[in-house]
């Protein structure tokens, strides 16, 4: 039991130590202007205090399978914990958007780690004001319910705040945004006016597919260009690849990342078309495409406004535009594919965002088909940032 409850402990303080992370990262990187900016701060306290309390009572279980199960729970949390706040810094570093959860996908890691938390928390709690000797079932509720108790007031006192301090700010523009200028008096250019990718940019390229609504491929690739050098790295999945996927270009010469194997030397021919945002706007969103592009009016994206343009989408242009592509249907004829591309250029003339869905024939990648489908989303942030492009080690 003894080493049991140092194992719990240490748990508890690595748990401790992530919330106290969060605690200061909010405190003090989150100043959007707001008049409770750090009182939202301070609510971060709530999941500290929780967690500190299963370091002083430990939820210690006898049973080998209970053991586990309450080891898992602080587990999870810190295993929901770590991407959290990874992607926490890059949004506070980014001059991202003013709400700290912008969304239900960004908000249910946190709660799920703060329910963790509360659980394993209350279980210790519950066990220290029973007894050991109390009735285990007795026990567990006892402690299910106080460590939801727990999470209900934390999760109340941050939202509170959180939510009063974005409301006070829904009337004021952005201070700043990851994708482009905020100032209001600034005009956006008209879909078939002047359009350029950033001189460097961060770049992020989500793509997936399906044949007859199935889902058969993924791909995440992020990276970073400089002019024309640029290097982006991620996952995909899909019926013809699996792994890590990757293109450098730099000073000249250039490099490639497949499944199973390092960083090799390519040709230049090979990188070709690969940089992402530059090579949307040379291949896709020419003068002549964007000549009959439908104005969809002006959006905000994270404080930045933009006007919403769309234009019409075939395999080919695609193929030529975005040769990632082929990660999910490889050399497939996409000649009789058609879609639309839905870009984004913001106040600065530059591309921010573009979001593209295809259709057509499944055709080789699955004889018994009928349809097949891709859809993509770039986005282009940090415009005109010094941005460095180095060679893969």
């Amino acid at each position: 039991m003894r080493v049991r409850t140092i194992e719990l402990r240490i748990l508890g303080v690595v748990l401790t130590a992530l919330w106290t992370l969060v605690f200061g990262l909010v405190l003090l990187g989150y100043r959007p202007g707001g008049p409770v900016d750090l009182a939202v701060g301070v609510a971060t306290l709530g999941p500290i205090a929780i967690a500190v309390a299963a370091v002083v009572w430990p939820p210690v279980a006898r049973g080998d399978r209970a053991f586990a199960a309450i080891a898992w729970l602080a587990l999870g949390a810190i295993l929901l914990l770590v991407p959290s706040i990874a992607s926490l810094v890059n949004q506070l570093q980014g001059r991202g958007p003013q709400t700290l959860l912008p969304s239900f996908e960004a908000a249910y890691p946190w709660l799920l780690a703060l329910v963790a938390t509360g659980l394993f928390a209350g279980l210790g709690i519950a066990r220290r004001r029973l007894g050991e000797t109390a009735l285990r079932r007795r026990r567990l509720v006892a402690g299910s319910t106080l460590g939801l108790v727990l999470v209900l007031l934390s999760g109340t006192a941050f939202g509170t705040a959180a939510i009063v301090n974005e409301l006070a700010l829904a009337d004021r523009p952005a201070i700043a945004s990851r994708f482009g200028p905020t100032d209001p008096s600034l005009e956006v250019p008209p879909c078939d006016g002047p359009l350029e990718a950033g001189a460097t940019a961060k770049l992020v390229l989500l793509m997936d597919s399906s044949i007859d609504d199935r889902r058969t491929g993924q791909v995440r690739l992020e990276g970073i260009r400089n002019g024309a050098d640029f290097q982006y790295a991620g996952f995909a999945a899909s019926r013809l690849t699996m792994g890590q996927q990757g293109v450098t270009r730099d000073a000249g010469r250039a490099w490639i990342l497949s499944p199973g194997r390092p960083w090799a030397p390519t040709t230049i021919d090979e990188a070709a078309n690969h940089d992402l945002d530059r090579a949307v706007v040379n291949e896709a969103l020419t003068p002549d495409d964007r000549a009959v592009a439908e104005d969809r009016g002006l959006s905000f994206i994270e404080g930045a406004r933009a006007r919403h343009c769309r234009v019409a989408l075939d395999g080919t242009m695609v193929r030529r535009a975005l040769p990632q592509v082929d990660l999910l249907v490889g050399a497939t004829d996409l000649s009789r594919w058609r879609g639309d591309l839905d870009y984004w250029v913001f106040a600065d003339g530059q591309l921010g965002q573009v979001d593209g869905r295809l259709t057509g024939p499944a055709g080789s990648l699955d004889p018994d088909a009928l349809n097949a489908l891709i859809r993509f989303r770039l986005t282009a942030v940090d415009r005109g940032l010094p941005i460095t492009v180095l060679p893969p080690l």
